[in-house]
């Protein structure tokens, strides 16, 4: 009997594609490990082991504190090539929340044929949409966070972070939270940029969050905002960015809410996610005044044979000519940022198969990306979920905070001295 020991990459999947990574020994002997890869850490003596958990060693009592607002978004490669685009996927697709597979079976999928074709055409999406700064989803989220904390400064006189990370790729969720921590922060409010929750992207965000405090000594103190898809603010924000694109441009016969999918499983177990979805449209059709027929809801992004639901965006734009529905504006309100599913796959992709099929005038109205009135909305929301947090204190007086923080500071060094 033959054992087969093998080399785990960094996401933890065996590769079977060098000779170096695959160690043979007859039953009953020991297993060599796997070659050491040049970052792995080195045999150190057990005084020197490295500590557990992640900690602060130069804290000390009445350190100035902090909160802070971490934005997650989902992630975009480093850059439009097939080496960034598949190493990029591999961590998209081997998050189980993403693909509800058995793991053997999805792993063999994914690094033997998925990873094999998928990089090289989705790297030629990206590069129709990168722009000289980077990734639009990159930069836009980057704005947003930017500007979010202007907006909070301008309210609030407390000390108050904002910062980014995305779920997959970079900057990552665990290294923003150190860096964080090294500020000084002790309490963290999350907010996914995902209106509508589903367990494939604000859940699996939360997950990220919570395998990384798993790893701290000292956990900060954590609030969440899991949706916001029937947010007054956020429903408003998005009947002004459609009126304001109606004022400049007309309207045209139908607007076309598209929404990313999802499998249609992934509902029947309980995700709210299309529910959410259509009560966001329902608010938005309200509050525009449009009748029924007058807003069509569909989903896109569908990826194999599964179900998904349904309508799918691409089917109802083929499908519109042939109704007399000619001239269409597409509005995609589950995406904060623009991205690759908003600017290539419905403003390039599904604009030229409407056209295709007859149609006659197709127009893409923007999402909100760090636009003002997405930025007053989010603004309104951290700080209703932030109530009771000093650092959100309209009242706070920062001489008065660092003047307890002497105390305390005084107080924990004559004692730290008395012990000596």
């Amino acid at each position: 009997m033959v054992i087969v020991c093998l080399a785990v990459l960094r996401d933890g999947t065996p590769s079977l594609t060098s000779k170096s990574r695959a160690v043979k020994t007859l039953s009953g002997g020991p297993c060599p490990a796997a070659p050491r890869r040049t970052n792995a850490r080195r045999p150190v003596e057990p005084s020197q082991t490295m500590p557990r958990y992640f900690g602060l060693s130069n804290h000390r009592h009445g350190d100035p504190t902090a909160a802070a607002v971490l934005l997650v978004n989902l992630g975009t490669p480093d850059a439009p090539t097939p080496r960034a685009v598949r190493r990029y996927l591999a961590q998209f697709l081997a998050d189980p929340r993403v693909v509800e597979l058995p793991r053997w079976l999805w792993r063999i999928v994914l690094h033997g044929l998925i990873l094999r074709v998928r990089p090289a055409r989705s790297a030629a999406l990206y590069a129709k949409i990168w722009t000289a700064q980077g990734s639009p989803l990159a930069v836009g989220t980057a704005a947003l966070a930017e500007r979010l904390q202007a907006s909070l400064r301008a309210q609030r006189p407390g000390p108050i972070l904002v910062r980014h990370a995305m779920r997959y790729g970079q900057p990552g969720i665990g290294p923003v939270l150190r860096e964080l921590a090294q500020a000084g922060v002790q309490r963290v409010l999350v907010l996914p940029l995902f209106p509508q929750y589903s367990a494939t992207t604000t859940a699996s965000a939360l997950d990220a969050v919570a395998r990384e405090f798993a790893r701290w000594r000292w956990v900060p103190e954590q609030r969440v905002i899991t949706d916001y898809h029937a947010d007054a603010r956020h429903v408003e924000a998005l009947a002004r960015s459609v009126e304001a694109y109606w004022q400049r441009n007309g309207r045209a016969q139908r607007l076309l809410l598209s929404f990313h999918g999802i499998p249609e499983r992934n509902l029947r177990l309980g995700d709210p996610y299309f529910c959410q979805c259509h009560a966001t449209a329902r608010r938005l059709r309200e509050r525009l005044g449009l009748g029924e027929e007058e807003l069509i809801v569909t989903f896109q992004s569908r990826v194999g044979r599964a179900k998904w639901l349904q309508p799918y965006t691409e089917a109802t734009l083929r499908d519109l000519p042939a109704q007399g529905i000619r001239r269409v504006q597409v509005l995609c309100p589950g995406f904060a940022i623009d991205c690759l599913e908003t600017l290539e796959e419905i403003a390039l992709t599904n604009h030229a198969r409407f056209l295709h099929a007859g149609g006659e005038r197709f127009e893409y109205i923007p999402a909100l990306n760090a636009g003002d009135d997405q930025v007053a909305a989010l603004t309104d929301l951290v700080l209703r979920h932030a109530q009771g947090w000093p650092e959100f204190d309209p009242a706070f007086d920062a001489a008065r905070a660092a003047a307890q923080a002497g105390a305390a500071r005084a107080r924990h060094e004559k004692i730290r001295d008395a012990r000596r």
